[in-house]
């Protein structure tokens, strides 16, 4: 089969290698990818990796390079092994890429997979990935679709649930005001999470104003700020009940200013989530986060239930995902114009999906 695979940063090939197994072992499932996602944690692994695809075997999956990428998608599923009850050849499917043991570990054992100190990641430490024409995994990481689900939106349930956890961790609620520093994928995904749970006044952050457009044209409604111009917390306050400063802050950059912008404009006693990944440590305000009031929370992936429920809001339309999809690419393509486009800080795409049936 072809698959894309990291060698070393700014080095990755389209290799053909052998289909993982055509007999799953026990638990197992083997799948026939439709469309992948390229996600901004590829993005980093192209860029400077590695950084979570690991040097060494991985202690858990013994997993190591070269890695095949991709942890956004979905398949029909081609064969599975004893005991697999859940699904079928033919069915289709969206892959939950956690990996981690069942039992035996402190937060396996109390239904916290995703805090496991042995997570591993189909597409970053595991012998599979979504970049390729087909992928062993195990039957707790597929999840069967509705029919009205299509196999591109099948791709976008991981990101989403990423999006969803992180509304959930601040505690959105109905008719809540809330920012969201940061356009991109997962910024525009915690945006439209944040609609489907209710809130009323939404406000978007970021530098490129393409981007910014890009989350105007889906939400019209979504007060726009480009800090360049304009100061994120002023605006918000300028527009907020009683010029206090947005109930939940979410920060979907990994940015030092985007973090100080989220803890300025969120109000006192409101709540700031941490969302995107931060390359070195970040000093922060201390003393306005104790005279604020406020809370600062972690949002690490998702709880690998959340899958049901992420499908049912895309398959309904609450959570209109497929919006962020600006370009689709086939294998073939996904340096020259996937991962080389998206690093491009100028750029004019936002999510784009690899097309594995062509």
């Amino acid at each position: 089969m072809k698959a894309l695979r990291f060698h070393a940063a700014k080095d990755l090939r389209l290799d053909t290698i052998p289909i993982p197994s055509e007999t799953p072992a026990t638990g197992q499932v083997l799948i026939r990818n439709r469309f992948v996602g390229i996600c901004g944690t590829d993005l980093h692994e192209y860029a400077y990796g590695p950084i979570f695809i690991p040097v060494e075997p991985h202690p858990f999956t013994g997993a190591s390079g070269p890695q095949v990428l991709g942890h956004e998608f979905g398949g029909v599923v081609e064969a599975v092994g004893k005991g697999v009850t859940s699904v079928k050849p033919g069915d289709r499917i969206s892959v939950q890429p956690l990996i981690m043991p069942r039992s035996g570990d402190y937060f396996a054992d109390r239904g916290l997979f995703h805090l496991s100190s042995q997570l591993a990641l189909a597409g970053l430490s595991w012998v599979s990935g979504g970049m390729a024409e087909y992928a062993l995994l195990n039957e707790y990481n597929v999840e069967k679709i509705p029919d009205e689900m299509t196999d591109e939106e099948a791709a976008l349930v991981e990101p989403t649930a990423v999006a969803v956890y992180a509304c959930d961790r601040g505690g959105v609620t109905a008719g809540n005001s809330v920012l969201v520093t940061g356009a991109g994928p997962i910024g525009i995904l915690t945006l439209l999470a944040a609609r489907a749970a209710g809130a009323a006044q939404l406000f978007v952050s970021d530098i490129n104003n393409a981007r910014l457009k890009f989350a105007k044209s889906i939400l019209p409604d979504v007060v726009t700020i480009n800090p360049k111009r304009d100061n994120p917390g002023d605006v918000v306050r300028s527009l907020s009940e009683g010029n206090v400063g947005c109930d939940v802050a979410i920060e979907c950059v990994g940015n030092e200013q985007a973090l100080k912008a989220c803890t300025d404009a969120v109000r006192k006693q409101g709540v700031v989530v941490q969302t995107g990944l931060h390359p070195h440590e970040n000093p922060l305000d201390w003393f306005q986060v104790t005279f604020k009031d406020i809370d600062i929370r972690g949002s690490w992936a998702y709880p690998t239930h959340y899958w049901p429920r992420v499908i049912r809001l895309i398959s309904t339309g609450l959570l209109p995902a497929k919006k962020v999809v600006t370009k689709k690419i086939t294998l073939d393509q996904a340096v020259g114009e996937g991962f080389d486009v998206l690093l491009d800080p100028a750029g004019q795409h936002l999510k784009i999906l690899i097309d594995l049936t062509k």
